[in-house]
């Protein structure tokens, strides 16, 4: 766990997006209102966490779920979020798919681009050696 209570805390640069995402243009907030939203998203951070754990205790298990905190949403009485967050979850999952199949498609090619590499230059290396025509060497060059 954290030593000091303000380890706790979401990062500044992180909130100030948020905030300046949330708001219109034009809108400015002030230091200790950057402070208060820090604070709060914090505590919901490690309430919500908190009430998650208490589900996959229930069901055993030492790792929280996705479906952990969609109950735990639903058991802070924010379920009219949970559809937003199924929706983003999905939109996650298939970010991150895309992005395996990407990685996976580039190690083909490289693999692929390797392997001929190897071969050019293992002939390379053959014609630099000299190839036999009948038991005899034939030096090119």
């Amino acid at each position: 766990m954290a030593e000091r209570p303000e380890d706790l805390n979401l990062p500044n640069a992180v909130i100030t997006r948020i905030i300046k995402e949330a708001l219109p243009d034009g809108v400015n907030v002030s230091k200790e209102a950057r402070s208060a939203i820090s604070r709060a998203a914090s505590v919901f951070v490690l309430y919500a966490t908190s009430c998650a754990n208490n589900f996959a205790m229930k069901g055993k298990r030492k790792t929280l779920n996705a479906g952990d905190v969609l109950s735990a949403m639903e058991e802070m009485e924010f379920q009219r979020f949970v559809p937003l967050l199924k929706d983003s979850l999905e939109a996650y999952k298939k970010g991150q798919k895309g992005k395996k199949e990407a990685s996976e498609q580039k190690r083909k090619e490289k693999d692929k681009k390797t392997d001929s590499e190897e071969n050019d230059k293992s002939r390379e290396e053959e014609n630099e050696e000299g190839e036999s025509v009948g038991g005899t060497p034939v030096y090119i060059g």
